[in-house]
């Protein structure tokens, strides 16, 4: 079945003999992903769900600064803490914003709006669908 896509990112993930350590590579950049001493890895990168949550922040700061750049707000660092936890629902993430410079209340409940309307927030509560296959 062929389906209409457009491509929007690749990355691949590679793991050897030491336990857990993967190397990931996206576009011309490489990370080393891991999981902690307590699950069995060596603690050497960021965890799967730390990297998950990293792309959630990072797009989200990237998409604030776009906005505030936009609108000439006089706002000097943009910051975004994440908590994921696993409830009797699923999983919750906590996102909590942090702004230094000049802003008032109704523009702090704009950014709110904006952070969520963040292309990997999209995703993240939008509809996905994997199709895992053999090379």
């Amino acid at each position: 079945m062929e389906i209409n896509k457009d491509l929007i990112a690749t990355a691949d993930a590679k793991i050897g003999r030491i336990q857990y350590q993967t190397i990931v590579n996206s576009s011309n950049h490489t990370i080393i992903a891991d999981e902690p001493v307590e699950e069995g890895g060596m603690d050497t990168g960021m965890s799967p769900y730390g990297l998950l949550l990293a792309s959630l922040a990072s797009c989200t700061v990237i998409t604030l600064r776009m906005y505030i750049n936009r609108k000439m707000w006089a706002i000097d660092e943009i910051g975004v803490n994440l908590e994921l936890s696993k409830t009797e629902k699923g999983i919750h993430i906590d996102s909590k914003l942090s702004f230094t410079g000049e802003i008032n209340d109704e523009q702090r409940k704009r950014l709110i709006t904006i952070a969520d309307a963040c292309p990997i927030h999209k995703i993240l509560i939008g509809n996905i669908e994997i199709y895992t296959s053999l090379q």
